[in-house]
């Protein structure tokens, strides 16, 4: 099993990314190595990942894994975007954010709630790594108007997945994966990694 810092504490994201990777990873949250976050100052997911992944990676002289990830609501103009994690404000936990998400689509009906999720990944080997492996993913769904479920983070009780007619945090861990924009990218991510990029 090799070590790999994944460029977030959040522990839904560690069990997540665990979970995708399986027994080849050790997924360690940059928290078990006292990391700050680094200012997410990037114009897109894409953007902002590469920050994420490049920060843990130096710190560590570890292999790094970076998602950016967020919710683009179609109704607020893609909204909240990159600011996702803190659309409600910097300290904003979920239950914040999802009552601001709810009241910004007040009398929006279901049809114009359309929405997605995007994921986007970069894998570093190393701290001196010019050439990152990418890959990024986008799970389409809608808005519901009231929470659903009790599972997933973030979003997730309020994102209806229109496949199962369940919201995401409705899902159990495997369904979710399955079809998540986190678990589309890595298994693009897996697919790159298998061509070069896995422990030795």
């Amino acid at each position: 099993m090799a070590d790999l810092v994944l460029a977030s504490s959040n522990a839904g994201k560690v069990r997540e990314f665990q979970a995708l990777l399986g027994a080849a990873w050790r997924v360690r949250p940059q928290a078990e190595f006292a990391i700050r976050p680094v200012a997410e100052t990037g114009a897109t997911f894409l953007a902002n990942a590469l920050l994420k992944a490049r920060h843990a990676a130096r710190l560590t002289n570890l292999p790094a894994l970076a998602d950016d990830s967020g919710l683009e609501v179609d109704a607020l103009g893609g909204a909240p975007g990159i600011r996702s994690a803190r659309y409600a404000g910097a300290e904003a936990d979920d239950a914040a954010n999802n009552a601001r998400l709810l009241g910004a689509l007040a009398g929006v009906p279901d049809p114009l709630r359309t929405a997605r999720y995007r994921c986007a990944l970069v894998w570093l080997r190393g701290p001196g790594d010019e050439s990152p492996l990418i890959a990024e993913g986008v799970w389409e769904g809608r808005i519901l108007p009231a929470p659903r479920g009790r599972g997933g983070f973030g979003y997730d009780p309020l994102f209806l997945d229109p496949a199962t007619g369940l919201a995401a945090a409705e899902l159990d861990a495997l369904a979710k994966n399955a079809c998540s924009h986190r678990g589309q990218a890595l298994a693009q991510l897996q697919a790159l990694l298998a061509s070069g990029g896995g422990p030795s």
